[in-house]
């Protein structure tokens, strides 16, 4: 690294030294030979300064002695590089007068790019970016050349050569170089300059071809001197000259681009807003809560997209009729007017137009909400009132019966038909009420009741009606059971609705067969399945009338104390005695289960158990003899 930087401040200093030496001998001044020593007393630099300045400094030390003479020699051009507006870092007189070689150079360096290279300008680009682009276009058709940088790009001569050949193709045949022979090709491209161009050899070939790479610095400061060589010839200002109409043409070209695509964009815009317009005038309501929730969703979703692109759209289109006049006002060119009702003051009228009509179709459709939504509530409200009153006129009747038993159970009958109709019209409610749950329409000032409450209360209703029947035909057939007392009517009716579990006033088989185990009668399947069959043989099913009948017939059958004890082994799993459990799992009352606990005494063997069987031979006397 040290080796490398050693070799590029050597060429650099024999480049400036030279790129010096050129404003020196334009002016007829002593070359120099070292910057180190030759800008030590400040004389040189301020020559420099005077000439690349095209001015004069005033006076100074022209032969300093004392070194604080060569200070303000220095100084002076310091401050007048300073003055140009070029910063200079980190380098004071001292430096200068001791001969510090790195801030000299980078000094210098300082000012070719601000006296030589700053003023390139190509194609909106300056300084070095300008100067590689200026270089590319001109060596674009040689295909030997790629200028892609100020190092190798310029180590074969070629991109030299190119150079001159675009300009002056007179001076070299630049397609019979000897193109392999790079030190040959280079010292030629200098010769050329030289001799033809009055651009003064600042590298030696050696800095070309033999570097690796060639100083970036020193390139570019020869180079700069082919562009300013070639600026000032007769065909680069054409190229300027074309350049400007160049330029110009696309700036009209633009300008009538976008002049263009304003108006096509704005004449879509404004058709647009007024095809919506006519589109929600002749859009009609159907009545329906459905119909008026889809349209107040697509007015929705038109104000989140739809409407939005044309916010946006509005807002380009301002800003694109600025940019154009922006352009031609900056360019003194007359300024766009747009066609009649494609300014901005029309679009923004059109535009107040749609806002207009954008809220009259807004409330129209909360309005057409609104009334749905009230009409569904006094819908179901009059026919959940009215159903409530009904309902309240069935109730009433039902207990206003009175009269004789067969007069009540014709009046029952009547009060059944009126009910039927009402089963039907809870399906009308429920769809009144869920039209409603649709709508969104959770409050309802017409009336206190919903569906649930009325289903409730006419189940309710349907339940007593078939209670009310049940129970008076039972009264007809207890009436008519002489032979029973009224606590065995009693206990056979209670036994009966317990297990009459749907409430029909009639026992299924399984049903029968739990109602007379809890009685203490247990048959087998077979015999309890030819019972059911005959005694459901109507109906399917047995009635309270048929049950009842049974347990007379059962009853006056079981008064023998064998009978009891038969029954009492049955329970007690065929043992001597009866445990808690056999007595938990019996089917009896609960006040039948608290006697028996109470009056049977406990056995001794096995302890703490019923002895069913000495409580039955205390309870019956001893046959007789």
């Amino acid at each position: 690294m040290d080796s490398l930087e050693t070799q590029s401040r050597d060429v650099q200093e024999r480049t400036f030294c030279k790129w010096l030496n050129s404003k020196l001998e334009s002016q007829g001044y002593p070359l120099m030979t070292s910057l180190v020593k030759d800008l030590s007393d400040g004389v040189k630099l301020i020559q420099l300064m005077e000439i690349m300045g095209d001015t004069s400094l005033g006076r100074f030390n022209k032969v300093p002695k004392m070194r604080v003479q060569k200070a303000e020699n220095v100084n002076k051009a310091l401050e007048f590089i300073r003055s140009r507006g070029v910063k200079l870092t980190n380098i004071g007189p001292e430096d200068i007068i001791d001969g510090n070689l790195k801030l000299i150079l980078g000094m210098i360096w300082t000012l070719i790019l601000r006296f030589t290279i700053a003023d390139i300008s190509e194609e909106g680009l300056s300084a070095k970016e300008g100067l590689l682009l200026w270089c590319q276009r001109k060596t674009a058709n040689y295909p030997e050349v790629n200028v892609v940088d100020f190092g190798y790009s310029w180590s074969d001569g070629l991109a030299l050569c190119a150079l001159i050949h675009h300009h002056r193709p007179d001076l070299l045949d630049y397609h019979s170089l000897e193109k392999a022979d790079t030190h040959r090709v280079i010292q030629l491209a200098f010769d050329v300059a030289a001799h033809h161009l009055s651009i003064p050899q600042l590298l030696e070939v050696k800095d070309l071809a033999d570097a690796r790479p060639p100083d970036e610095r020193s390139v570019m400061t020869y180079v700069a001197s082919y562009f300013h060589a070639f600026s000032s010839m007769g065909e680069y200002q054409q190229e300027t000259v074309s350049r400007r109409v160049e330029k110009f043409a696309e700036l009209m070209h633009s300008v009538w681009l976008s002049k263009n695509d304003y108006e096509r964009r704005i004449e879509k815009l404004l058709h647009q807003l007024r095809d919506k317009e006519q589109e929600w005038l002749s859009t009609p309501f159907t009545g329906t809560y459905e119909d008026a929730k889809t349209q107040s969703n697509t007015f929705l979703l038109y104000k989140q997209t739809m409407k939005r692109d044309w916010v946006a759209e509005k807002q380009d289109l301002g800003t694109l009729l600025g940019n154009v006049q922006t352009k031609l006002k900056t360019y003194n060119l007359r300024p766009y007017e747009p066609p009649d009702g494609l300014d901005l003051a029309g679009l923004d009228t059109a535009w107040l137009c749609l806002l207009e009509c954008e809220g009259k179709r807004s409330r129209a459709v909360n309005a057409q909400i609104r009334n749905i939504k009230e009409t569904l509530r006094q819908t179901f409200a009059n026919e959940a009132n009215a159903y409530e009153q009904q309902l309240r006129k069935v109730a009433a009747d039902l207990a206003a019966l009175d009269g004789p038993l067969e007069t009540q159970r014709t009046q029952l009958q009547a009060i059944s038909a009126d009910l039927e109709p009402l089963l039907l019209r809870l399906v009308t409610l429920e769809r009144a009420e869920q039209d409603c749950q649709s709508a969104n329409v959770e409050e309802n000032d017409h009336t206190v009741f919903n569906y649930q409450d009325l289903q409730f209360e006419f189940r309710l209703l349907q339940q007593a009606i078939s209670k009310k029947v049940a129970f008076i035909d039972n009264q007809i057939v207890s009436r008519n059971m002489s032979n029973l007392t009224p606590a065995q009517l009693e206990q056979f009716e209670s036994t009966f609705r317990y297990f009459d579990k749907d409430e029909t006033n009639t026992l299924s088989m399984g049903e029968m067969a739990a109602a007379l185990a809890s009685l203490g009668i247990v048959y087998s399947d077979e015999d309890l399945e030819t019972i059911f069959t005959q005694l459901g043989e109507e109906y399917g099913a047995v009635t309270f009338a048929a049950f009842v009948n049974l347990l007379v017939e059962i009853t006056e059958d079981q008064t023998s104390p064998e009978q009891l004890r038969d029954a009492f082994r049955s329970l007690a799993g065929e043992k001597g005695f009866m445990t808690e459990v056999d007595l938990q799992q019996a089917v009896l009352s609960a006040s039948a289960v608290a006697y028996l606990r109470e009056v049977i005494p406990l056995s001794s063997d096995p302890v703490d158990h019923l002895d069913y069987e000495m409580w039955l031979d205390e309870v019956f006397p001893e046959p007789e003899s």
